[in-house]
């Protein structure tokens, strides 16, 4: 790791386990050598060792309204770890906390790169037998959306899949209802027409494949699957919600009698690593696209794990010039 490297601002007080567990993470990242800043409660933060501390008297809840607690709240967590970044104290920032107020937060405080029209979410998705996942964008942030701005996502998306999962040339699709290039919504239909561009795919050095349905999210034919924030949510929880569903099926499965239980641990040399892609913790979290500094926005009920990956995610990416190719890529 780089000695001179600035740290990663992490919100100890964001999320359902925090601050015993985010600050359980600030320290295992801190044990592989990454640089870290806990930020957050005095109290809080009496026990955290050597790790460097920004301290901050107010907390953003989970269920507060993103914009206004931004305003009011200037002295929160999400707040100073976002104005760290700004400061040039902080290389990203990582929070388990609300996602909207965390989205405001490095919106308002970071700033959006120059040409971005607007910030996305993009959400890593499992790939069954393949080692790096499936970028879904826009996961959240933009419920109503335009071409343009779906074409723009397109370009975010293909940048952070070459530079976060060594993709070369990156495959792009656009979530419709049919492979068709007719196939869709009038917003899929005229995002079509903007990706066919040999322009842009040269610029962010792509390739778009045209259209692909909900059972490719999880498909190896594809790296980067773009949409509107609504759509995206929703294909993003019905995912995780599956395949909670599935997991949980297969261990009540197994310990459903002394002969499936001796199956299971036939078995368990075998599902392990699909469990480990499948689990969420393996991630980190989510990355939000077009600002002018990292920020990963982890699940609320993350574990230590959690944390610790989107750290690692936030740190490897501050060092690899990720905003700086976004910068070059978008201000064309």
């Amino acid at each position: 790791m780089d000695s001179d490297a600035l740290p990663v601002a992490v919100d100890a007080m964001g999320g359902d386990n925090a601050p015993h567990e985010v600050i359980k993470g600030a320290k295992l990242a801190v044990a592989a050598g990454i640089p870290v800043l806990l930020v957050g409660q005095p109290e809080a933060l009496s026990d955290v060792g050597d790790i460097p501390t920004l301290f901050a008297t107010e907390v953003i809840g989970m269920d507060e309204d993103p914009a206004s607690s931004v305003r009011k709240k200037r002295d929160s967590s999400l707040v100073r770890s976002a104005e760290a970044v700004r400061r040039g104290e902080a290389a990203g920032m990582v929070s388990a906390g609300n996602t909207g107020a965390a989205m405001a937060s490095a919106l308002l405080k970071i700033g959006r790169i120059r040409g971005v029209a607007r910030p996305a979410i993009a959400t890593p998705i499992p790939v069954p037998g393949r080692s790096q996942p499936n970028i879904l964008l826009d996961s959240g942030a933009n419920s109503e959306c335009n071409p343009e701005w779906l074409a723009q996502f397109a370009e975010m998306g293909a940048v952070y899949a070459s530079d976060r999962f060594s993709i070369e040339v990156p495959k792009v699709g656009l979530l419709s209802i049919g492979e068709e290039a007719g196939k869709g919504s009038p917003l899929v239909k005229e995002t079509y027409e903007l990706l066919t561009s040999k322009e842009w795919q040269e610029r962010c050095s792509c390739e778009f494949i045209g259209n692909v349905e909900g059972r490719d999210l999880m498909g190896p034919d594809v790296d980067v699957i773009v949409t509107d924030g609504f759509t995206g949510n929703v294909a993003l929880k019905t995912v995780e919600g599956t395949a909670k569903t599935i997991v949980s099926a297969l261990l009540n499965a197994f310990t459903a009698n002394k002969e499936a239980e001796e199956g299971a641990r036939l078995l368990a040399p075998s599902l392990l690593p699909l469990y480990e892609t499948l689990d969420p913790e393996s991630v980190g979290g989510a990355i939000l696209l077009g600002i002018k500094g990292v920020a990963l926005i982890s699940h609320g009920s993350s574990s230590s794990k959690a944390i610790f990956n989107a750290i690692s995610t936030a740190y490897e990416l501050s060092i690899s010039g990720h905003v700086q190719h976004l910068e070059s890529v978008l201000g064309h």
